[in-house]
């Protein structure tokens, strides 16, 4: 009788490791739901991440017969000049500060005046580029702006074409400001990782 019980403790270790697989195997499958997939981000091409730095200058114009900003919803009641505003921008980026230097993309999106008290922005926009390597790329940038601190950095959230799965900041340096007209040149130091 012992010989036989003997003999029936390894059997019943076995079924109950089967049992505890099937049942996580079971909870897998539950959990898969038909609409993903892990993958190696090898499939995808990614293999080697690398940093790559960006520089340029973005023109932000707000005067004249065609500007790159415009004014497009302003608060009805604000306790200051421009809290409240919003601003739609298309703006050329540009190797050199001067307007009639090669032109490398534009920045496209949205900035806020968000501060009661100063003049700081929430900047919703993306770079798109259209000259050499990054031609048909873009760059997503979220950030704050301080627009008279010396140096504003924002992160950069995301991008597409070769900057898939993007990761960054941005240093934003003002070269010029006209108070009058609101135009500036801004020089841009972007620092992204990607693959």
């Amino acid at each position: 009788m012992a010989k036989r019980l003997q003999n029936t403790i390894p059997t019943l270790m076995t079924i109950i490791s089967l049992f505890t697989i099937l049942s996580l195997l079971n909870l897998s499958v539950a959990y898969n739901d038909g609409y993903h997939e892990n993958l190696s981000p090898k499939t995808l091409g990614l293999e080697q991440e690398q940093l790559t730095h960006l520089h340029f200058y973005f023109h932000d114009t707000a005067s004249g017969q065609k500007p790159t900003a415009v004014l497009v919803a302003k608060a009805n009641s604000t306790n200051s000049l421009t809290f409240g505003f919003v601003v739609v921008m298309d703006d050329p980026l540009t190797v050199g500060p001067e307007p009639n230097s090669k032109l490398v993309g534009r920045a496209q999106g949205t900035y806020t005046f968000a501060s009661q008290s100063d003049l700081e922005l929430l900047m919703v926009y993306n770079y798109v580029f259209t000259e050499g390597k990054y031609n048909g790329s873009t760059l997503s940038v979220l950030g704050h702006n301080a627009v008279f601190r010396t140096v504003r950095e924002m992160p950069i959230v995301g991008g597409s074409g070769l900057f898939r799965f993007a990761r960054g900041y941005v240093e934003a340096r003002t070269h010029t400001l006209n108070t009058t007209t609101g135009d500036s040149i801004i020089e841009h130091n972007v620092y992204v990782l990607h693959y």
